[in-house]
């Protein structure tokens, strides 16, 4: 045993020594070097050959964040800011990632692109989402346009959904009950309710899963003021997965799902027009149905992945605005393996966006794309590919890729050099060109170069340390004044992001990232110039586990309402804590988590309430 793995065994020992006597404590050899990631290239590669710092969570680090929702479990990864995600609970999400806006990002469920034609970003909306249902999620950032197509500028974020089990029948159910209390009311009543029910199973070649989940959220207001009033989330999410494999060679998957979530929301009601509490509400439904057929051949396999997406939207105040809006997604593709060392995929996508505002308007994008990755026998790595956006309004657009890397084996690992260049081209919005507040028909597209580079150490005993240099440019930046407009001026962002994670042994867990946002040109609200998240994570034993997590938010700029001037907000700390058990061999699960421990008092967004500090109880049930 050479040194570092005494130093790493001393330090289990010790931890578990101090106040928990543990009769055995086995040093573990973590194998990270063969971990999978798919996002960056659509292949299965093992992350020393792939170009990128892909971001992956876990089954088990989900199972090991039990009562959060989606948006707070991503916002604690580099690179990334969901604001937002600690105010009220019905509060508007914003994705800010590497100085980029919520239109530059691209969410992705198994697969599918899914957005909102309807919003001003086209994004979709994450308070639908329940993150009960979710097995895994991979991250990608920078400009992944010619994957993934339009909007995939700043971060693709592929969320993989949970699988039906191989037994014939089995279960689960997960119940969480806690407080939803500002820094001013630490009353600990009851407010959240969180139920998520699943029945699946696998029957010969059939698979089958079926879910239901609901969450009630109460007693804070949206607006902070002197004389709050409860402003009540309310949220239902059914799911339905089938597949039938055929045979080896042909299988076939659909789905059907319904989301629907009510939360009372704070308006700015006339003479003053500034943000106040109010009656107003927002509804928001939303129908998907999709099917993905697959055919695998010798060296490669055939897919479609086809979706038709349906959303009503209400928002009811003095002035009532009601939204329709419908996609269609077609993305057709070969992948191609040549031998071990080339893979190639080729594709057609196809997407229709329509929305109603004053009357129905729709724009179709129609783009064929190529992408090879060459991994070769001494470390050298290439991932690149190219995307002809042809859109029915702005024409045709080239965007492309090239994703060098490198690779130096060690005695125990690895140390990779990695870069990439790439473009995006993103079309303006429906809502942007026709709706209901700024319209502009005029728009021009936004197009996005990033530039990045970085280095990796990686080894089997437990250590992966990164860091990484990027710097975008952006054009025709469109931005708000009076309207939509595009910005006179091009945007600039650079910056460094740095992460690691430490596991030296099966019982013990750090992790820990740091992401520096600099605007060289341009204005972006919201948007903190520094940002850190740190995390401790312990197996008393197989069965109980507790985590200990910390997030540092730097200073940055927001609009105050009452002024409608740009006011700098403070800087922040949150620190929350997490505890679980397992109980009737492995089926019952205990959990208990305590987020913003020290009731740190701090404004997210200028004039809406924050969290204090709150409990949630829960437990977990396999069948």
């Amino acid at each position: 045993m050479n040194k570092k793995t005494n130093v790493f065994g001393v330090l289990c020992f010790g931890i578990s020594m101090v106040g928990f006597a543990q009769q055995h404590q086995e040093v573990a050899t973590i194998e990270q070097l063969d971990e999978i990631v798919i996002s960056d290239s659509r292949f299965e590669l093992k992350r020393e050959n792939s170009g990128k710092t892909v971001i992956k969570i876990s089954k088990q680090d989900i199972e090991n964040n039990q009562g959060k929702n989606i948006a707070e479990l991503i916002n604690t990864k580099s690179g990334i800011e969901i604001n937002g995600s600690r105010s009220v609970e019905g509060q508007n999400l914003g994705y800010y990632v590497r100085g980029g806006s919520t239109r530059q990002v691209l969410i992705l469920v198994d697969g599918i692109a899914v957005n909102d034609p309807s919003l001003v970003s086209n994004e979709f909306d994450l308070r639908l989402f329940d993150l009960n249902t979710v097995e895994s999620i991979e991250i990608i950032k920078g400009a992944a346009s010619t994957l993934y197509g339009n909007a995939a500028a700043t971060a693709v974020i592929s969320i993989t959904t949970k699988k039906a089990s191989s037994n014939t029948v089995a279960g689960n159910f997960m119940s969480v009950i806690g407080t939803n209390q500002s820094q001013e009311d630490l009353d600990y009543n009851p407010s959240s309710f969180t139920n998520n029910v699943s029945v699946n199973g696998t029957a010969n070649k059939f698979n089958y899963l079926a879910s239901f989940g609901n969450r009630f959220v109460d007693g804070l207001s949206a607006a902070k003021s002197d004389n709050p009033e409860a402003d009540a989330f309310n949220r239902f999410n059914t799911n339905l997965k089938l597949g039938y494999e055929f045979s080896d060679a042909f299988n076939i998957s659909a789905f059907a799902s319904y989301d629907k979530l009510k939360t009372d929301i704070d308006g700015f009601p006339a003479p003053s027009y500034t943000l106040a509490d109010t009656d107003d509400e927002y509804h928001s439904e939303q129908t998907r149905v999709g099917i993905s057929p697959k055919f695998t051949y010798a060296n490669g396999s055939v897919q479609v992945n086809a979706a038709y997406s349906k959303i009503d939207r209400e928002s009811i105040s003095d002035y009532t605005t009601t939204n329709e809006a419908e996609s269609f997604v077609v993305d057709a593709f070969n992948k191609y393996v040549f031998n071990e060392t080339f893979y190639t995929i080729a594709g057609l996508n196809y997407t229709e966006y329509k929305s109603l505002f004053v009357e129905e308007e729709s724009y179709t994008n129609t783009d064929p794309y190529l992408n090879a990755v060459y991994v070769s026998p001494f470390g050298l790595n290439i991932n690149a590919g190219a995307r002809l956006n042809n859109h029915s309004e702005y024409g045709s657009n080239l965007v492309y890729n090239v994703n060098p890397s490198y690779s130096v084996s060690l005695n125990e690992g690895y140390v990779k050099a990695f870069g990439s260049y790439a473009t995006s081209f993103i079309a303006p919005n429906l809502s942007q060109l026709f709706g209901y507040y700024g319209a502009n028909p005029d728009l021009e597209p936004e197009e996005n170069l990033t530039m990045e580079g970085g280095l990796e150490f990686n080894t089997e005993k437990g250590i992966r340390l990164s860091a990484l240099y990027f710097h975008r440019d952006e054009e025709n930046t469109i931005i708000y004044t009076t309207g939509y407009e595009n910005a006179a001026t091009d945007a600039k962002v650079q910056g460094v992001e740095v992460e690691a994670e430490v596991k030296p042994c099966n019982s013990v867990s750090f992790t820990a990232n740091y992401t520096f946002t600099e605007l060289i040109d341009g204005t972006r609200l919201r948007l903190p110039k520094h940002k850190a998240n740190a995390g401790l994570g312990y197996n008393f034993s197989s069965n109980t586990y507790a985590s200990l997590n910390y997030q540092f938010v730097g200073s940055r700029m927001d609009t105050d309402f009452s002024t409608y001037q740009d006011v700098d907000l403070d800087t922040f700390s949150l620190v929350d804590l997490y505890f679980s058990h397992k109980l009737l061999e492995n089926r019952l699960k205990l959990f208990v988590g305590v987020t913003n421990i020290f009731n740190e008092d701090y404004i997210e967004v200028m004039g809406y309430t924050t969290k204090g500090r709150n409990v949630n109880l829960g437990l977990n049930i396999n069948l």
